[in-house]
């Protein structure tokens, strides 16, 4: 139980701080302001109704539904893979990280019906999709859990 908690208390953290960075940048930014801060960085107020990386984003709206749905169903798969206590520590803070994103995202679909986007890297004038702390929980999450693989021992 107290793993399961811990894991509780990560995926929270990041919905915070995910839902408060895009409060404060509502707050600042009207939709599509930008605020360069170096030269391959800036702050940008984007709305994504598609999944990472505006994948679908053009799409006639079933996708909102749609990801409420994928998120709603990844969330408890991870609840209950946290809930069973089961894997390395590394892991369950893995998991933990893209529960709280996945639900941090799904917060803002279902409020807003999108998602806001503000983190902007760019090379020159080649920029990568605006992303946001959620985002960047479940990406980094991912990593982790590959790292993980690819660190257990082969079993004949």
């Amino acid at each position: 139980m107290p793993k399961f908690k811990a894991g509780l208390i990560v995926a929270a953290l990041v919905i915070a701080l995910d839902q408060l960075s895009k409060y404060i940048i509502m707050q600042v930014f009207s939709w599509g302001d930008l605020l360069k801060i170096t030269g391959f960085f800036d702050l940008v107020r984007a709305h994504n109704t598609g999944a990472a990386f505006s994948l679908f984003a053009s799409q006639p709206g079933w996708q909102r539904g749609f990801f409420i749905g994928i998120a709603s169903i990844a969330s408890i798969v991870i609840l209950y893979l946290l809930r069973k206590g089961n894997g390395s520590a590394l892991s369950r803070l893995a998991l933990s990280l893209i529960l709280g994103g996945a639900l941090g995202n799904l917060v803002d679909r279902l409020i807003h019906g999108y998602v806001v986007d503000f983190l902007s890297f760019h090379l020159g004038t080649y920029y990568w999709p605006a992303f946001n702390v959620a985002d960047s929980a479940i990406t980094i999450g991912a990593i982790l859990l590959i790292w993980d693989s690819l660190k257990q021992p082969k079993h004949a």
